[in-house]
């Protein structure tokens, strides 16, 4: 094939990105997402190189199949489920309003498996028969509510893929037993290395600390794979994501996440840290991790930042769906709060507006028709000005849409970190590059993964 008889659009559809790698630099397509490294010596020629993009050509439909697939292809099968409004903790940048945690409702059992049962009869009628629906019990507090939230997980056990997001301060040998033995996924919360550092922003509304409590709870749980525990980033213990990961490898944490604050609310945003402060430390953290794995043989996975390798290497394979456009909200899975209210996701609790309607009045099916729910389905990232023309707006999706509505008034905008996604995606292609992503990745990730495009040029 010669670069006559190809068309003008594959001649001109690879962009050239720098990886800050000193051999190699990436070129993408777009559109569909499509990359491939390069020597920078020859990345000029191949972007016009017939063989490469007759290839990409003849695959350029599965790409954009896969793609949109995954964007507008996908239908619920999770929700978030919030059986208390309720917390004990007054985290500093929380999204949830104080006077709710303080003060909001709580369900009963019979409410929770009354909304359960809403829940499993519509997953019936949407998802494929032999697939299960996962539920997370989420917050303000889940354990607040915890003797009916077990009930309702002992009634609904074979119908549900249930998981438990805690602040870990009310997990007792009893409760951990509970969730253990039921193989349950478990996540915990704990943003600093030292009690000092996490007082700063994970508190009791009375100003005691918690890290104590959090870290007899992460004790308890050695050698149980289903948890993990997320660090919410911010400016207060940005210098000491090291140390989280090393803490979280001494206790065996096989998950944890690193969390950027999301800037939803007043006391989140004054919290922000920069995205460049934030890509340097989060990095030496990432890279902590792999010194780690190699000295003791054992992963610690950050589950965040294993979602962008993937969301490069293997779109389909991403196990988030907040780095992608439409993001997963109201989409891939939707919040429930305590009063039945419904939410395309639990950012967007504090906002009135996207109230989509009521599970106990009947709104569970017309809710993913509503203005506030299809705000947020049919965001794309094309129509935000600032990421139509980014080479890697796939591979991050302009997070968050409830971050980018109450930064900027509206969802047609980027949201906090961009430049933050846009490290981090360089950093995965120099990892590619030296044959090292796989030190960040679950093991057997690709198991079962197909192959579809291959191509090495000497």
């Amino acid at each position: 094939m010669t670069d006559a008889t190809l068309s003008g659009n594959a001649r001109s559809s690879l962009v050239r990105f720098d990886i800050g790698h000193s051999e190699y630099e990436a070129l993408i397509e777009p559109d569909n997402a499509f990359w491939s490294l390069v020597h920078k010596s020859s990345a000029a020629e191949l972007r016009s190189d017939p063989e490469l993009l007759g290839k990409l050509e003849q695959s350029r439909s599965v790409f954009s199949d896969e793609i949109e697939h995954l964007r507008f292809g996908l239908t619920p099968s999770a929700v978030y489920f919030n059986p208390t409004e309720r917390c004990n903790l007054n985290c500093t940048y929380c999204y949830l309003p104080e006077q709710m945690r303080r003060h909001g409702d709580q369900m009963s059992k019979e409410q929770l498996v009354e909304a359960l049962s809403e829940l499993l009869e519509f997953f019936h009628r949407t998802m494929p028969e032999d697939a299960k629906p996962q539920l997370i019990f989420h917050g303000s507090e889940p354990m607040l509510n915890r003797a009916n939230v077990f009930a309702a997980i002992e009634q609904f056990e074979n119908d549900f893929i249930f998981g438990i997001q805690t602040n870990g301060t009310l997990l007792d040998s009893e409760a951990i037993e509970f969730i253990t033995s039921r193989g349950i996924s478990l996540g915990l919360s704990l943003d600093g290395p030292s009690p000092e550092i996490t007082d700063l922003t994970r508190h009791t509304f009375s100003g005691h600390g918690i890290h104590a409590r959090v870290l007899n709870a992460m004790d308890k749980l050695r050698g149980y794979q289903n948890y993990s525990v997320i660090t919410t980033v911010t400016t207060e213990n940005l210098d000491h994501l090291t140390e989280m990961v090393e803490l979280f490898h001494s206790f065996e944490v096989p998950t944890c996440m690193l969390n950027q604050v999301r800037c939803t609310l007043p006391g989140a945003r004054a919290v922000r840290p920069d995205d460049i402060a934030f890509s340097t430390a989060y990095l030496q953290a990432l890279e902590r991790t792999s010194v780690l794995y190699k000295e003791s043989g054992r992963k610690i996975v950050v589950a965040n930042f294993a979602n962008i390798i993937l969301a490069v290497v293997a779109p389909t394979a991403r196990r988030l769906m907040c780095d992608i456009s439409p993001c997963g909200g109201g989409r891939c899975f939707f919040a429930v709060t305590a009063k039945g209210d419904l939410f395309p996701c639990s950012e967007f609790i504090g906002l009135p507006d996207f109230n989509g309607g009521n599970l106990f009045k009947g709104g569970l099916d017309a809710c993913f028709d509503t203005e506030a729910f299809r705000s947020v389905t049919e965001r794309r990232i094309e129509e935000i000005s600032e990421c139509a023309l980014c080479p890697v707006r796939h591979f991050c999706g302009a997070p968050c849409p409830a971050e980018a509505h109450q930064l900027n008034g509206h969802m047609q905008s980027k949201g906090a970190f961009c430049e933050f996604y846009k490290e981090q995606v360089r950093y995965v292609m120099r990892l590619i590059a030296d044959g090292k992503e796989n030190d960040f990745l679950w093991d057997g990730w690709d198991e079962g993964l197909p192959t579809v495009f291959e191509m090495v040029k000497e």
